[in-house]
């Protein structure tokens, strides 16, 4: 059963969780095996996101958090429940809905200004070419590309080129974004400061994001609410934390707090009760 537990009450501004924006209901994701039975992936998972909340989802390798993203995005299709979003039920991916994943997903023959302007084209198409070159030459800007706008994949840092893709997928002006493990294949240096610009965009231009890590302390740092799953199979939301902290936050003082290191311990806690040493 799904516990909410809050370590600072009346801290954390609630007012972002608007009821009705997107909504998990007894989502049920199972696969038909061999043997004519099934694997249960995930069973029982309910969820509500505001549509200016950034909640983090966190679970051992198998529990199917990329598998709820997925859903949500519109990639895969639950076996039963339903996932909402403002009250229409997610059949299909939509532009209103954009997908960050680990590994950037660029066109090599595309330079970086293409590559935002290529999702604008098929997305807004009927902005004329001078909105879509506004479009695309602010959200460079917004993250710092800029001076890299016509250089080549190939050719840019693995920080800048997932700089590219949330570029990218901002620039269509989704309801909410997606990201699957963002920052995981990036080095420690630069995760930290794609983490801080991310959560810089996301305060001054706030949406939906709902985002899977395996990082606690990025998940405290980014959130307003971190997800905790369970073991798969048969995988569902073991608790949700309310994370106290108000916005715009800065990483030191965060860590200065007693409060991050008892919400941090927490959720290790709950992490090492489901470790297993098949995971």
């Amino acid at each position: 059963m799904t516990k909410s537990t809050s370590l600072s009450a009346g801290t954390n501004d609630k007012a972002v969780r608007q009821s009705g924006f997107l909504e998990i209901e007894n989502l049920v994701k199972s696969y038909p095996t061999a043997d004519g039975g099934e694997f249960v992936v995930l069973k029982d998972v309910n969820l509500t996101v505001g549509e200016n909340e950034f909640i983090s989802v966190i679970g051992h390798s198998g529990c199917g958090k990329s598998t709820l993203l997925k859903i949500v995005a519109g990639l895969e299709k639950q076996t039963s429940g339903s996932v909402r979003l403002e009250g229409k039920e997610i059949r299909k991916p939509g532009a209103d809905r954009m997908m960050v994943f680990q590994h950037y997903g660029l066109l090599p023959w595309l330079t970086v200004r293409e590559n935002i302007r290529l999702a604008v084209d098929e997305v807004r198409s009927k902005a004329t070419r001078a909105e879509k070159i506004s479009i695309v030459n602010e959200h460079l800007a917004m993250v710092n590309l800029t001076a890299a706008a016509d250089k080549y994949p190939d050719e840019i840092s693995g920080g800048m080129k997932q700089r590219v893709g949330i570029a990218r997928a901002l620039a269509i002006r989704p309801k909410m974004l997606l990201m699957d493990e963002p920052f995981g294949a990036l080095d420690a240096l630069t995760r930290g400061k794609l983490q801080k610009q991310v959560l810089d965009i996301w305060e001054s231009h706030r949406q939906a994001v709902m985002t899977i890590t395996h990082d606690v302390d990025e998940a405290i740092y980014m959130s307003d609410r971190i997800v905790l799953m369970t073991n798969g199979p048969a995988a569902t939301i073991g608790e949700i934390l309310e994370v106290p902290f108000p916005h715009p936050r800065n990483r030191q003082e965060l860590r200065e707090s007693t409060e991050y290191y008892d919400l941090r311990n927490h959720a290790l806690d709950f992490l090492d009760r489901y470790f297993t040493q098949d995971e």
